[in-house]
């Protein structure tokens, strides 16, 4: 049974990730469904509005670190066998890679969906959730959320377009802040800050997010879509796919390096990391 759920309500279509024991953080099975769900409803023409959701409480908190720490599942990685594409490199990037191959995937096809999409955010929204977030048109948010960069706590560079969309909306300044800090911010911190559109009390930020999908629904689509290409445009949301591939490219790489090694070891060890470094050098 897929952790990726799709409901089709009328003219809205609900795309849910439900691995709650994971806190819907994602392998390469799940990704590989995430951008499968993403894919159908984009380019369904009968769904008019998309509501971006995660099952139990948490929207999503990226990478499933478990699961790369362990070094991924054979079936899901045969493409790194010898013959069936690049050898193993003793670290974590390939297997990082493979999982935001269909992750990147996901997020292009939302910001280029011609129809609006929503995250309806309910609890964490970690790292690639975070990202996941930020690239949806509009975030609605329950109370108990909370949206967090997270990368540089286990050594990651960041991806899943959090580089591109952060400093667009909060500005580079606090941008660098958020990454280099990493706090955790409640629902009203990122609200004020312009990451979100709105809160609602706990418990109801899922029918707030669908009957928003159903009035946007309702409107004239084919406008928003141009509305939305020609904005995404003006802010150079039609560069994300290089910087998609870039991220992919420069997180695949720390990964294999000592830094994720002891960032990973930590997080699991629940102590504070050691980072060896090199600083300033590759």
């Amino acid at each position: 049974m897929s952790d990726i759920q799709v409901e089709i309500d009328g003219a809205v279509g609900v795309l849910t990730i439900a691995r709650r024991a994971r806190m819907n953080s994602l392998d390469v099975t799940t990704a590989r469904d995430l951008r499968k769900a993403g894919l159908t409803l984009t380019r369904d023409r009968a769904v008019r509005a998309i509501v971006v959701r995660g099952d139990g409480g948490v929207f999503c908190t990226g990478a499933d670190l478990k699961y790369i720490r362990a070094g991924g599942a054979a079936d899901d990685l045969d493409y790194l066998k010898a013959g069936g594409g690049p050898p193993r490199t003793g670290g974590h990037g390939a297997i990082f890679k493979q999982i935001l191959e269909y992750l990147h995937a996901t997020i292009s096809e939302l910001r280029r969906a011609p129809k609006p999409v929503i995250a309806a955010v309910d609890g964490p929204a970690a790292a690639g959730g975070f990202g996941l977030a930020l690239a949806c048109d509009l975030v609605l948010a329950s109370e108990r959320a909370s949206f967090e960069w997270a990368y540089f706590k286990t050594g990651l560079s960041g991806a899943e377009s959090t580089t591109f969309f952060l400093p667009q909306l909060v500005g580079l300044r606090k941008a660098l802040e958020l990454a280099y800090l990493s706090p955790r911010l409640t629902a009203r911190a990122a609200l004020e800050l312009g990451l979100i559109t709105a809160v609602h009390p706990d418990g109801t930020v899922d029918a707030e997010a669908r009957a928003l999908a159903t009035r946007l629904a309702a409107g004239p689509t084919e406008a928003m879509a141009v509305a939305k290409s020609l904005m995404s445009a003006a802010a150079g949301a039609d560069r994300l796919s290089v910087h998609l591939d870039r991220e992919l490219e420069e997180l695949a790489r720390i990964a294999d390096g000592a830094d994720f090694a002891e960032g990973l070891d930590a997080f699991f060890a629940k102590r504070p990391p050691a980072f060896p470094g090199p600083i300033g050098g590759r």
